[in-house]
């Protein structure tokens, strides 16, 4: 049954849920509810061509939507019933919108005359996320005029384009049912006879002639010329692999690695980078730089004259402050609309990809390229590379305690090709710039860098890796606490997720600031320790559980990485003494260098 002509509600819904099949989705995600039966009628019968998972937590579900969509590249929908299942939405709207990732909310609704009446789980649910949605409009009520369902279906066609350009983003639709919302007859022999005149006139593959799955290409103009020629004649440039989920990561890391070659210009590259998993590509990575700099004498000689930065800027404190203070010429290369500098320094932004800039270069501009040599800049930093990592690799391979750290370098090197890693926020995400090691494993690095929130985060991670590659996700405890309903959706996942866990019984990231030097109030409202017995929680979801003691013990349950259900490897660390060894140690790798 391609359109569903039982009642009205029923041929509004499955013209939005064929228009979406016919444009490319694959992924629905159904969270429970009255209102929004229509809808979740409409897709559970598309279930041949579009997946339908149905999951109880509406946050939990939108982060799971979300997680699937930064994995295929293609938007998916969540759906969910009236009053304030939709606001549960919010923090993954926020992170879509922040980290551009295309995602299709459609809440439900009361009609018109049933809001402002005090009807039941009713609220006002238009603009219900404020300015975060690239797009959002609530539809008309159902109708079964053919003019109106041709509205319906250029709506959901818009829908689809605005989530994917010109910025990938969230789109909201808030769609208002009145009854009957189960597929039953209408009473009505008004609403009856035009159903039975509409099934008998309905050509459903004239409706839906139009619709391609390609959508239109939107290109922002670059706002100012490629300066090549400029970055040819410095002496003293880099090139910054930022923070990003590239769909296509080995021609990414071709583009950049292409433009480091041409220009000899060393590329600092960002733990949360896939460039550092393709180091086959590119002699020139720089993987500590953020410790390189923590040599003073040695980050003034390394002041650079060029910066071209790609995507946005890492995570790492001591490499932002190091570009505010040099001031130098910065380009930004993303082709988004959005502003990429948080250091308001001397910037133009190129509003193009890395790859359409290596394309442009090899078509447009052939001529204008002249081969440069290795200039004493760039060997300074790729000396100071090979001496600081050969000293962090030699120091972490030698330790035998559960430092936190090491876990971060473990896994850099030992996963399985290709896999997909989710990075929880915090100290996870700091460990993996400190100490992730460059190799040539083609690993996927994922994670929420829009928002920088917690919240999501177990789901996410089962969205990328469901019907993926065995995945991996490094956590530590709160953030994986924060979001233990997302183990609620394990008899749907498809696949297989180990989820490293560091355990250090609170929030490290905060040992890591001035307030840890203040007791009361650190412990309890800051690190906030919550004492959970992880083994107990995972025999209450049904989830495999290892408590890990040893690093060998570690290796040993990364490769080869089971291929179905959910897995907890659990690794108890001291909070306060990693912090204490990060301190001591993290500026001492540096010291002899200059």
């Amino acid at each position: 049954m391609v359109i569903d002509f039982r009642n009205i509600n029923t041929v509004w819904a499955s013209i939005a849920a064929q228009t979406l099949k016919r444009l490319g989705l694959t992924c629905v995600v159904i969270c429970p509810g009255s209102r929004s039966t229509p809808l979740a009628v409409a897709f559970a019968q598309q279930s041949d061509d579009i997946e339908a998972i149905s999951i109880l937590d509406e946050r939990s579900a939108a982060f799971f939507a979300l997680g699937q969509a930064k994995a295929t590249g293609r938007p998916t929908v969540v759906v969910c019933t009236s009053g304030t299942a939709g606001a549960n939405f919010y923090p993954a709207v926020i992170e879509a919108k922040e980290s551009r990732v295309p995602l299709l909310l459609f809440t439900t609704d009361r009609p018109p005359e049933l809001r402002d009446c005090h009807s039941g789980q009713t609220i006002t649910q238009l603009k219900l996320y404020g300015n975060y949605p690239n797009w959002q409009t609530e539809l008309a009520i159902p109708s079964v005029d053919m003019q109106m369902l041709a509205y319906l279906r250029q709506t959901m066609i818009h829908a689809w384009e605005r989530s994917q350009t010109p910025v990938p983003g969230p789109v909201h639709l808030n769609f208002p049912f009145r009854d009957p919302l189960a597929p039953i007859p209408d009473v009505e022999m008004l609403h009856t006879i035009s159903l039975q005149l509409l099934e008998s006139q309905f050509d459903t593959e004239d409706f839906f002639s139009h619709i391609t799955t390609t959508s239109p290409p939107f290109h922002i103009p670059i706002s100012s010329p490629i300066p090549f020629q400029e970055w040819l004649k410095s002496q003293r440039g880099i090139i910054i692999a930022g923070v990003g989920q590239p769909q296509r990561p080995e021609e990414y890391c071709g583009a950049i690695a292409q433009l480091s070659k041409t220009l000899k210009f060393p590329v600092l590259a960002e733990g949360l980078s896939p460039v550092r998993n393709y180091a086959d590509q590119n002699p020139y990575i720089i993987s500590t730089y953020d410790l390189i700099l923590r040599n003073q004498e040695l980050a003034k000689q390394l002041a650079p004259e060029v910066v071209i930065q790609i995507g946005e800027i890492p995570t790492s404190k001591e490499l932002r402050n190091w570009l505010a203070s040099t001031q130098a010429q910065r380009w930004i290369i993303d082709k988004s609309d959005q502003n990429l500098d948080p250091l308001h320094g001397k910037t133009i932004h190129l509003r193009i990809s890395i790859e359409e800039l290596n394309r442009w270069s090899n078509q447009e501009a052939p001529g204008e390229i002249t081969p440069s040599f290795p200039s004493s800049y760039l060997q300074l930093w790729c000396t100071a590379e090979a001496k600081l990592r050969a000293s962090v690799d030699q120091t972490l391979a030698t330790i035998e305690d559960l430092f936190e750290g090491k876990a971060a370098w473990l896994l850099s090197q030992t996963l399985p090709p290709r896999t997909p890693i989710f990075i929880a926020n915090s100290m996870p995400v700091r460990d993996v710039e400190f100490f992730w090691k460059p190799t040539h494993s083609q690993v996927q690095p994922f994670f929420n860098r829009g928002a920088n929130g917690i919240d999501g985060t177990l789901s996410t991670a089962l969205g990328i890796a469901h019907r993926q590659q065995s995945s991996v996700m490094l956590t530590g405890d709160l953030a994986l606490l924060h979001d233990t309903n997302g183990f609620l959706m394990r008899n749907k996942f498809v696949g297989h997720l180990t989820i490293v866990l560091i355990n250090n019984n609170g929030g490290g990231i905060f040992e890591m600031l001035s307030i840890s030097k203040f007791e009361p109030p650190f412990e309890e409202f800051f690190a906030t320790p919550q004492d959970i017995d992880f083994a107990q929680l995972s025999a209450t979801y049904g989830v495999e559980y290892e408590l890990i003691t040893s690093w060998k013990q570690l290796l040993s349950r990364l490769n080869p990485l089971p291929s179905k259900g959910i897995r907890v490897l659990e690794l108890r660390t001291n909070r306060k003494a990693d912090a204490k060894w990060r301190k001591e140690n993290l500026g001492k790798f540096a010291v002899d260098l200059a």
